[in-house]
């Protein structure tokens, strides 16, 4: 079937050529050609090309195939000074020339996501407009209001499927970068490709400029974006309304990712339009779903079902919140009362332990909010105060989760006491520190392994190199979503779904865990390895597949064969 799809996508690019040279500037068509980074496949032109594009003598004569393309992008790569330089060298590339860009990401996963995506691309965010060359994507400026829909129509693509797009509030742990968060989308799109085999030409990242409360951007003289506070309120939604209706008068079949939205917005934001339009935030469900799959595989490591755990949670914002939803939704499928299920979710924000009379708790917070009269408060604490519970390691003592999930962006708030801690109560604690970029990680894979003398299972947001301890090989697991939302994305694309729901993320979850061998288990890796990270995602693509076909949310005929259905429209970036 490869061969069959590489022939298909020669035919289709060749016709592409073929109409540019029948065009009226037929003079300029093979300068048009090489520096269209969908068609240009650089030197591995055949004669026969080069002569009917008039390419001739616009290369040099040596004709090379995709290996050794990769092998010159590798040397460069490598001769690149900094991970920020890769970082710029790979966009180039893409600019330059897209397929050998994904067959490199494909070549070693493990080497170029982490420069493509996290950690590095939060660093590019915050030095966005200053190593900016060539725009990417799209930017919706809400001086244009009232203009989006005639704004959107000037992208060449006519059939876009997906659209991630965020405001620049929140990327990462990093704050407010305004349109400088583009990288963000950007990176998202290009492993949604890379991952699971979207096409990237029905992709389009997108920044909504809102304004920017990061006063040294507003006054910096290279800062690409509007140079005025943030609007918000009624016209903040407005305008994302606006945006929304637009995307579906133009991309009548697209879905919409959010993310990287504060917390004031993102949850908002998602429940307006979840059961209007085909989205989903991945920062909420995307982290929520890598998360229980997580789960999943600790359970396996320690011969427990989910009912058995209790989770705590350093961090109580939507990611968090949208974490315990997933796992509670899972105990309720295996017959846990509501109730009971929600009792095993606490929450840590920056007050302390979030508890029922706690002030000022966000509606979505308002039902983990825990009696905490059960517990042995601190002496002279008053629960009905402020909370009073502000130690995270006390916090262990009095809750006694069996894991810690972090999504609090607080840079070491796992520290020694907190894990020993968490040592001294379970045989095996579940330790997933997953905020990221690695500055912000609430402890390290290294630090979990080593104060819980070996015993810990890990998960982290962000990636970490194997270790030995104790005589054992360890190799932390990356609770990256990565795992998830590009398989999900590739399901939503094939079937064309008409809505994404919480139960395709639960079957993500549950498809993803799945392909952890005993294998991996057994260093510690509760996720199957980011190396074969293609084939993994497309197992959960069809998984997720089959559901959305089930549910009857798809728009295109069921097939006979799901998984072949879906195998062949992965991107295939070879020429």
């Amino acid at each position: 079937m490869a061969v069959i799809r590489r022939t298909l996508q020669s035919v289709l690019m060749w016709t592409s050529l073929t109409q540019m040279n029948d065009s009226p500037k037929e003079d300029h068509s093979a300068f048009r050609l090489l520096f269209d980074a969908r068609l240009n496949k650089g030197m591995a032109f055949t004669e026969e090309e080069r002569e009917a594009f008039g390419l001739l003598g616009l290369l040099p004569d040596g004709i090379e195939s995709m290996a050794v393309q990769l092998d010159r992008a590798r040397l460069q790569f490598d001769l690149q000074h900094s991970d920020l330089a890769k970082y710029q060298y790979l966009s180039a590339l893409q600019d330059r020339q897209e397929r050998l860009f994904y067959a490199l990401l494909r070549s070693d996963f493990d080497r170029y996501m982490p420069i493509v995506y996290t950690p590095t691309v939060g660093e590019a965010c915050q030095k966005f407009g200053h190593i900016l060359r060539r725009p990417k994507g799209m930017y919706l400026s809400v001086r244009h209001k009232g203009h989006l829909a005639k704004i959107l129509r000037n992208w060449p693509e006519k059939d876009v499927r997906f659209i991630v797009v965020t405001d620049g509030e929140r990327i990462l742990g990093l704050g407010d970068q305004g349109v400088c968060g583009m990288g963000i989308p950007v990176g998202k799109l290009a492993l949604y490709t890379a991952c699971a085999g979207v096409p990237p030409e029905v992709t389009l990242p997108i920044v909504l400029d809102v304004g920017t409360n990061n006063a040294g951007f507003r006054d910096d003289p290279l800062y690409p974006g509007l140079r005025h506070p943030r609007i918000s309120g009624d016209p903040y939604f407005s305008f994302v309304d606006e945006f929304v209706d637009a995307v579906q008068e133009v991309f009548p079949r697209c879905c919409i990712q959010f993310e990287d939205f504060t917390n004031k917005h993102a949850m908002p934001l998602l429940l307006r339009y979840r059961d209007k339009v085909c989205c989903f935030n991945d920062d909420i469900q995307g982290t929520a779903s890598v998360a229980v799959a997580g789960l999943f595989g600790a359970c396996r490591m320690t011969a427990t079902r989910l009912c058995d755990h209790r989770l705590l949670f350093m961090g109580a914002g939507s990611a968090a919140v949208g974490i315990a939803d997933l796992f509670v939704q899972q105990l309720m499928s295996e017959g846990v009362a509501e109730s009971d299920a929600l009792q095993r979710c606490w929450f840590v924000n920056s007050r302390g332990l979030v508890h029922a009379t706690m002030p000022n708790l966000p509606d979505y917070l308002q039902r983990y909010g825990q009696d905490v009269s059960q517990l042995k408060l601190p002496a002279g604490a008053a629960a009905s105060a402020d909370s009073p519970l502000k130690n995270l390691s006390d916090v262990v003592e009095l809750v006694r989760p069996t894991a810690i999930v972090g999504v609090s962006t607080v840079a070491h708030a796992f520290d020694e006491r907190v894990i020993r801690a968490m040592a001294r109560i379970n045989a095996r604690p579940i330790i997933f520190p997953l905020s990221n970029p690695t500055s912000k990680s609430e402890c390290t894979a290294e630090e979990a392994i080593r104060w819980s003398d070996g015993r810990a299972i890990v998960a982290t947001g962000s990636p970490f190199p194997p270790m030995h301890f104790g005589g054992r090989l360890f190799v932390p697991g990356q609770g990256n979503n990565v795992y998830i939302y590009p398989a999900v994305g590739m399901a939503v694309f094939v079937t064309e779904a008409r809505r994404v729901t919480d139960a395709m993320f639960l079957c993500a979850a549950k498809a993803l865990a799945d392909q952890t061998t005993d294998q991996d288990l057994s260093v510690g890796l509760i996720y199957p390895p980011v190396s074969s990270i293609l084939e993994t995602s497309v197992g959960v693509a069809i998984a997720v597949a089959r559901l959305i076909f089930k549910l009857g949310l798809a728009r295109v005929p069921e097939p006979t064969d799901i998984s072949q259905f879906v195998r062949e429209r992965v991107y295939d970036p070879g020429f």
